[in-house]
Order: structure tokens, then sequence, then C-alpha cells
């Protein structure tokens, strides 16, 4: 009985109406304070910094108060300029918060260089398809007087013979030295 009158009486209502009340102002309190921290509503657009270099962006995201991040380097792409982005996480005209940090891919110098593979003693076909395995490309074909047709005898660049494994640059253009079967023939462009 004591309980049921404990349970109805103005002592404990009393004293939970006084923790809902305190409970209700300490939630409003909170989300107020949320709310100015995290400047909820308040967004910035992030900027277009495709082939912009790097001072560029620094100049431009500090503006507009946001910060940059340097990802790796990837593969060389001539249509944009050497050090300059290409990608940008987030995508240009999204809406962030102040502050946040803009991740970005730049283009390197160049391309990265490659070992030229031993295409010496290989079938033309064959010599072709290693080249451009590793991204070299076959300019053209020239023949000489010896007996292996179609077999690669040497390769040459910028007019120069080249050995196997020296580093070019990825894209470089080389011509194959191959046999014509005949001795007796002259040398003929393809």
């Amino acid at each position: 009985m004591n309980f049921l009158k404990f349970l109805f009486s103005k002592t404990l209502l009393k004293q939970i109406l006084i923790a809902v009340v305190v409970l209700f102002a300490l939630i409003i309190g909170v989300l107020q304070y949320l709310k100015q921290t995290t400047n909820h509503g308040e967004y910035v657009l992030v900027p277009d910094l495709s082939k912009k270099t790097l001072r560029e962006v620094n100049e431009i995201l500090g503006d507009a108060g946001l910060r940059s991040v340097v990802l790796d380097s990837t593969n060389y792409n001539p249509q944009y300029p050497s050090f300059s982005v290409i990608e940008q996480n987030p995508v240009p005209n999204k809406q962030v918060k102040e502050g946040r940090k803009i991740y970005l891919t730049l283009n390197p110098s160049g391309y990265r260089k490659v070992s030229v593979p031993d295409v010496i003693q290989k079938t033309k076909r064959n010599a072709e398809s290693m080249l451009k395995a590793v991204g070299l490309e076959v300019d053209r074909v020239e023949y000489i007087n010896e007996l292996g047709k179609d077999m690669v005898y040497y390769l040459e660049h910028d007019g120069k013979r080249i050995n196997p494994g020296i580093q070019l640059p990825k894209t470089t253009k080389v011509v194959l030295i191959c046999g014509n079967g005949n001795r007796d023939q002259v040398k003929v462009n393809e």
C-alpha cells in the first residue's frame, strides 16, 4: 500500500516533471551547440580544379576555405599540362563543409620509362606484340639482306641501334630491322 501511495504522491510526480524538463532543456542545448559547431546548413561549392597547377589550386582552395591533399600521380596524360590536376574528389560544384579536404591526382611530367624487351631473333609478329605489351610502338619495319625472313635482327630509335633492357619513355616509337629472307635483295622500306 505504501508503494502505491508513493507512486501517486506529489513528490514523485514533481521529481518526474523536473527530470523531463531538465532532459528536454539538455537535448535542446546539445542540438543548438551542434548546430553552431558543425555549421549546419552552411556549405561551400567545390571549385573546378582541372588543368590547374598546385600553386593555383592552393590559392583557389584557400579563398574558398578548403584544403588540398595530393594523392599519388597517375599515368601521364598528354592532354593535361605537366603537374596539373587531372582528377579531384569531391567533384566540382559539390556542396561541402568549410575546411573540407579536396583530394587531388596530378599529371606527372612525362611518360614513365619502360624496359625494351628482348625481341632479337623473334618473329616480326611476336616482336610487335611484345613491344606493344610494354607500351612501346612500332614506327615501321625495315628489311635488310638476311636469311631469316621477318626475323628481328635489331631495333632502332632516332636512327641509333638500341639494345634490349634499355629504358625508353612509354609510347616511344621504334623501328624493327628484320631479315628479308634473301641475302641478294636490297633494303626495302615497308
